[in-house]
């Protein structure tokens, strides 16, 4: 639950996980493929795993950047982080699921202090708070 919206976006898909997707201000347009372990066509197009995995890590580097803003501590230019989304079948009922890992590198930064950074990133990112106790988030520090 949000207090107010500082920012909405909206995205149109059709065809589900072998279709299309674009958002309304025409800034992104892809085309979706199912891979071939799940069944699909393994076509050209992204999934909607990949696109998971963009955005998450891509909001949690701004997040480690907030973070470190708080903290007087600088996030280098060369911060990376390489996400790992995988999809299977639940093992706690029926259906499927998704699992996050998440390598962060912190360049220059002394190891307790980018844990202690990305411990902090976690608990304000907001795909962090929406996959909290919903799916399996681990993260590692480079």
């Amino acid at each position: 639950m949000i207090k107010s919206a500082v920012y909405t976006t909206h995205a149109h898909t059709t065809g589900g996980r072998t279709g299309t997707s674009k958002t309304d201000d025409g800034r992104l347009e892809v085309t979706l493929d199912t891979p071939r372990a799940m069944g699909g066509n393994d076509g050209p197009g992204t999934n909607p795993e990949q696109l998971f995995a963009v955005g998450y890590s891509a909001c949690f580097l701004g997040a480690l950047k907030a973070v470190g803003r708080g903290e007087k501590v600088r996030i280098p230019d060369e911060a990376a982080i390489d996400a790992a989304v995988s999809f299977g079948e639940r093992a706690d009922g029926p259906g499927y699921g998704i699992a996050v890992a998440m390598t962060v590198t912190l360049p220059g930064i002394e190891y307790d202090k980018a844990v202690e950074l990305v411990a902090k990133a976690h608990q304000i990112c907001p795909y962090s708070n929406a996959t909290r106790g919903n799916i399996d988030v681990t993260f590692t520090v480079a």
